[in-house]
């Protein structure tokens, strides 16, 4: 009988499942035993080729060539992990392999990562998909006792390719189409540009906003305490002029105030959910400052190095029925210091069954972050990982807590004319508030709802009774623009887009759905970060000069929260076979040919700063320094360096040679220095300790060493003429 190879996302997955699988022989990038072999990627070892890895036309950026809309997208190998894939490949052929088993992450990306090994190479055999939701060693043997035939996930991979090729589509013709146009570098994306759309928007509001001076007015009644409002609209507390908040002064100090009403409601506030991963990222940045990516990394080290948390990359915020004893078992492995709140969540000894938590129907590819039913040595958590484990922990303990109780009074005043409000509580039950979120959370500045939950009990009145005003106060203020985002609020914004429309349909559409999912959300912020779209100053995201003038430039269908939504909803639909992932496709590639047309024919005219755009100006903070070389494209200008790229002097005139330092390190290879420019001119080919670099033809290529020259010829290309 043959073996069965296990194929894990990463060397630790890997390594954890051997030794369940009790896989003791060490092989060539693999572990054996029992009937199994377990091998593993180093994350994607395949992915889709570039334009011009498919054909050499697409070498030169030219409209020409636009819109690349391929019928079907090449696989290539990830040259940085070529030999991993070589030990994969290999161990998929073997005549002694059966079958396979996917124990990538249980997820879309995780799944697209086996089936494009799978598909590049060749295999044919059968396989089964092992989907957990921890990496404890009970976890992992509950997962091999389960395991479903990888049909089941078909959906799954029909919905992560179409998310893969999209984002291929959009990007790489959108990005070409709108670089030639400005000859600026400008990198435009299905999800990334409505991203930046969101931050652009928050910032324009905040540098319109036009501040305005206003007044309150607040009677002391002598046993409480009054905010006069305008009558008829309680809401409305603002007077234009402090002239307006005297005349008010003067006509009520030292009269009676008759109690117009006086009622008292009870209201309930339920416990807060359980984590999905977005909810974390929000609560991580708001109390420990830390961004989404953070957050994310911190998780999935939780999850995989630690085994003390469950699958963090998932969307969903409750359990199914079954996980009811694990999580009573979890509270039991807790640590000491939590164990006296676990009383409160287990009244009558058991966990209360809610749909607030308990919901199979609301459980998708995977339940709620938890932590996981294993006692956890602290000591080997770093500072940070023990904050957000804290963090999940307490979240998990008052999700089961009763309801935070309160009886909420509500008094309306007059005294000539002039109408005050006053408002109280007395708390009946404390309920969840009773878990702290941390156990020592950062001292922050109280917001308004904070406030607002410090109302103090209010004295015994009724109807009609009588009081004297005391005295009154005038506190003048101006109103405040909206805050800038940070990372928890462009989170919230994200997961909500399109559900601010006007359109009642766009809002029934887009239920569920929003700009990227809780697995992309962080990798979207830093990504426009780094493209110098965006900044970060301490908390605070703020859009760049140089992205406000790119979303201008944008058409409303790339920029539109409601059309990427769109997009997520039927990405959505086809894990669940509901869309058609071939009418899905058709749509993207029309869609990107009116990127290209948009590009070509209708974008505004508009010139970028001098650091964005193609050899030309300079950055700041760097001096742009000319070589004593030749430009090798057109033989008449000298080359230049910036701190990006070298360029000819003659660029944007007579010639187009840019070179970008980093052009090789994608594939392996080193940066671009002066020393190595210098040498790469003189002798066309240099090899170094990763390889060798090739220049023909006006192209610069990378080998790796032990590539042969003739297979390797399609490698990258970098110089653009």
């Amino acid at each position: 009988m043959g073996q069965v190879l296990v194929l894990a996302e990463k060397p630790s997955v890997g390594r954890d499942i051997a030794r369940v699988l009790q896989c003791t022989q060490r092989g060539n990038g693999c572990l054996i035993g029992n009937g199994y072999t377990v091998t593993w990627a180093v994350g994607h070892l395949v992915t889709l080729e570039e334009p011009d890895e498919m054909d050499p036309k697409y070498k030169k950026w030219s409209n020409d060539t636009l819109p690349i809309l391929p019928k079907s997208i090449p696989l290539k190998v990830i040259s940085s992990s070529k030999d991993q894939y070589k030990i994969v490949k290999e161990l998929m052929n073997a005549p002694t392999t059966d079958s396979l088993i996917c124990a990538t992450d249980a997820g879309r990306e995780g799944e697209l990562i086996f089936r494009y090994i799978y598909e590049k190479a060749g295999c044919k055999k059968p396989f089964n998909r092992l989907w957990i939701n921890s990496m404890t060693d009970e976890a992992i043997k509950e997962g091999f006792r389960e395991i479903k035939p990888g049909s089941a996930y078909d959906g799954l991979y029909r919905s992560a390719k179409c998310r893969s090729e999209a984002d291929w589509l959009v990007g790489m013709n959108a990005s070409r189409a709108f670089t030639l146009r400005y000859h600026a570098l400008l990198s435009v994306g299905r999800v990334q540009t409505p991203t930046l759309a969101i931050l652009v928007r928050r910032r324009r509001e905040i540098e319109n906003f036009q501040p305005e001076g206003y007044c309150t007015v607040t009677a002391d009644f002598g046993d409480f305490k009054g905010i006069w409002f305008k009558e008829g609209q309680e809401n409305d507390t603002h007077l234009k002029t402090r002239d307006d908040a005297q005349a008010i002064v003067n006509r009520v100090k030292g009269k009676q105030a008759h109690i117009q009403s006086c009622e008292t409601q009870h209201k309930r506030e339920l416990p807060p959910q359980l984590y999905d991963l977005t909810s974390l990222q929000r609560d991580a940045n708001r109390m420990l400052g830390y961004t989404a990516d953070k957050t994310l990394k911190l998780a999935q080290s939780l999850y995989e190095t630690h085994k003390a948390l469950t699958y963090p990359r998932t969307d969903s915020r409750y359990l199914p029925p079954d996980m009811i004893p694990k999580v009573e078992q979890t509270y039991a492995c807790l640590p000491q210091s939590m164990q006296s709140l676990i009383a409160g969540a287990m009244p009558g000894g058991h966990i209360p069954v809610t749909k607030r938590t308990i919901d199979a129907s609301k459980v998708t590819d995977h339940h709620a972050i938890l932590p996981t039913p294993k006692k956890i040595d602290q000591s080997k958590l770093s500072p940070d990982e023990r904050q957000l484990y804290d963090l999940v922990a307490r979240r998990m303990i008052a999700a089961f807590y009763p309801a935070y109780e309160y009886d909420w009074t509500r008094v309306i005043s007059e005294a000539e004319g002039e109408t005050f409000r006053s408002t109280g509580r007395i708390v009946t039950q404390n309920g969840w508030r009773d878990v702290p979120p941390l156990e020592n959370p950062p001292r922050t500045r109280k917001s308004k709802k904070d406030a607002e939950d410090e109302e103090t009990a209010l004295p015994p009145l009724h109807t009609d009774d009588i009081r004297t005003i005391q005295s009154l106060s005038i506190k003048e203020d101006t109103t405040k623009p909206p805050l800038p985002h940070t990372d928890a609020s462009l989170l919230s914004a994200m997961e909500n887009a399109g559900k601010e429309s006007d359109d009642e349909e766009i809002v029934r559409q887009m239920k569920g759905s929003g700009i990227g999912t809780p697995a992309t959300r962080a990798a979207i912020i830093e990504r426009i970060i780094k493209v110098g779209y965006a900044e970060r100053k301490g908390k605070i995201l703020l859009a760049t000069d140089k992205g406000v003038q790119l979303i201008d430039l944008m058409p409303n269908e790339i920029a539109s929260a409601e059309t990427t939504g769109r997009w997520e909803l039927a990405l959505d639909q086809i894990t669940d076979g509901k869309q058609d992932a071939d009418a899905f496709m058709e749509s993207i590639r029309k869609f990107s040919s009116f990127l290209v047309h948009f590009a070509q024919t209708t974008a505004a005219e508009a010139t970028f700063p001098e650091e964005t755009r193609w050899g030309r100006g300079k950055r700041k903070g760097f001096s742009r320094k000319k070589l004593d070389c030749v430009c090798p494209l057109c033989g008449k200008g000298t080359i230049q360096e910036s701190d990006r790229a070298f360029s000819c002097t003659e660029y944007g005139k007579t010639c187009h040679f840019t070179l970008w330092k980093d052009c090789l390190t994608r594939a392996g290879g080193p940066e671009i220095n002066e020393k190595l420019l210098k040498l790469i001119l003189e002798k066309k080919s240099v090899a170094g300790s990763t390889g060798t670099i090739l220049l023909s033809d006006g192209f610069l290529s990378f080998y790796r060493k032990g590539e042969e020259m003739p297979t390797a010829h399609k490698s990258l290309t970098y110089m653009k003429t």
